[in-house]
């Protein structure tokens, strides 16, 4: 080749950060939308954007929770529902000779009152919803001349029938109420389960996985298991975040808090949340449901760095959600029973007296006892070491080195390893780390290179006591 003035481009030079994935989560979810691959859904979004790319469904209505909390980035995979939404019976109060009907696929769970705020029939008759059990309700509509009314947002339609001659005019009276419950589609463990395995060849950066839908423990058990093997034979350190079962119709609070604390007994895994806390929610659409707050934790993890616990109360962390949003903790009497639920090791919400809203109890996690990873905020740092101590790692395999000077040459090398400690350092993420080298190491026998990382992790403040008392005044 003929010499001659050459270019060469030094890329890298600003220090700019590469995406580590820190706060992108997965969300796994029954969806009527079918994708070969995950569907992106970004923070800037609207409610209504992300329910035309997921549809009407427990799924969308989770991505929302988390994107107004926080979320800039969610990989989405809709799972086609094995059980479709069922529709409960119709109850009716009042004298009134009219009855009403439901009909449709509810794409969630609903508690439906149908109020009559004016007498008459069909096209006189008025009328208002409520999709939350009373505690708020739509505009004053007018009964339809069909009887036909679709509840928005709900996949419902509500038929009014009049009552028989002579008392058309008395179908309908002021007062009268008719009440349903509906329940969400669901998927199956298998299907859940199968969704998961699609993470072993998903290569993006992301650091945890939100399960849609409430579940029990035989589901936390088998996606514990699945934690395991992403973990350790597909290099996939992934906190798992899953939605713990509500309570049974007409369970008393103490009864199910209970069930919930036995529960959690046979999971023992740093790596599963379980989150326990329920409210009366305003979501993204403005539509109020009772939701389990998964979706809000997962929002909160993606504004906060690993070591960050999204249960801070200072104003500046703004990690309280407002009571305009969060209108009231489930089921009711549950405060009672927080302690019990976080000493079982479920994340749950409280709040204090002194400040305005909800927060985070504990981040906890479903540790065994004596884990050194009790939080949330100790696994996403234990997570993030393993991941960029590995990125450093894979530059090293098939390196030679020289065999009279074997202790050195590892010592060289495991300082590449050292910086993404170090980087952690800077970034206050942990306190200080050391790698370690063993002696004695045979490369010509096992062809392996072994060391020790040992780290001191950020310190936390989650109790302060004060000793007050009087005193004597000081001497003159």
């Amino acid at each position: 080749m003929l010499r001659d003035v050459t270019t060469k481009i030094s890329d890298g030079l600003l220090g700019l950060a590469t995406e580590k994935g820190e706060g992108v989560h997965v969300k796994i979810g029954v969806s009527p939308v079918t994708s070969d691959t995950p569907i992106i859904i970004t923070g800037n979004m609207t409610a209504a954007k992300i329910k035309e790319r997921l549809g009407l469904s427990p799924l969308a209505d989770k991505v929302m929770d988390s994107v107004e909390n926080g979320s800039n980035r969610i990989f989405c995979i809709p799972v086609a529902a094995s059980t479709a939404g069922s529709l409960g019976t119709v109850e009716k109060t009042g004298s009134g000779s009219g009855s009403l009907s439901v009909d449709g696929s509810p794409y969630n769970a609903f508690d439906v009152i149908i109020k009559i705020t004016g007498q008459g029939r069909r096209n006189t008759a008025l009328f208002v919803y409520s999709i939350d059990g009373g505690y708020s309700y739509s505009d004053e509509f007018t009964v339809p001349l069909t009887g036909a009314f679709e509840i928005p947002l709900t996949g419902l339609t509500v038929m009014f029938t009049d009552g028989p001659e002579p008392n058309e005019e008395t179908s309908f009276l002021v007062g009268d109420a008719f009440n349903f419950k509906t329940t969400a589609p669901t998927m199956t463990n298998a299907d859940a389960l199968a969704a998961i395995d699609k993470l072993k060849n998903f290569n993006e950066s992301y650091e945890l996985v939100h399960i849609v839908g409430e579940s029990q423990k035989a589901l936390w058990s088998a996606v514990s298991e699945k934690q395991q093997e992403l973990a350790s034979v597909y290099h996939k350190p992934l906190l798992f975040v899953l939605e713990a079962y509500p309570p049974d119709d007409g369970e008393d609070v103490a009864d199910y808090a209970l069930r919930l604390e036995a529960d959690k007994k046979d999971i023992k895994n740093t790596d599963i949340q379980v989150v326990a806390a329920r409210s009366l929610y305003i979501g993204m659409d403005g539509v109020t449901r009772e939701i389990n707050n998964a979706g809000i934790v997962c929002g909160l993890y993606s504004k906060t760095k690993v070591h960050q616990s999204i249960g801070k109360t200072r104003d500046t962390a703004g990690m309280g959600i407002s009571k305009g949003k969060m209108l009231e903790l489930r089921p009711a009497g549950i405060e009672d029973y927080i302690e019990l639920l976080d000493n079982a090791k479920y994340l749950t919400f409280r709040e204090y007296d002194g400040l305005e809203g909800f927060f985070v109890t504990n981040a906890r996690v479903m540790s065994p006892d004596g884990s050194d990873y009790r939080y949330a905020e100790d696994v996403r740092v234990k997570n993030k070491i393993i991941r960029e101590v590995r990125k450093e790692g894979l530059q090293l395999l098939q390196d030679d080195i020289d065999l009279e000077d074997v202790q050195n040459e590892l010592e060289t090398r495991a300082k590449f390893m050292q910086k993404p400690l170090d980087d952690m350092v800077k970034l206050k993420e942990i306190s200080s780390a050391t790698i370690i080298v063993p002696e004695g190491q045979d490369i010509i026998a096992t062809e392996k290179m072994s060391v020790i990382i040992r780290y001191v992790s950020r310190g936390y403040i989650r109790e302060i006591e004060v000793d007050l008392g009087r005193t004597k005044p000081s001497a003159s």
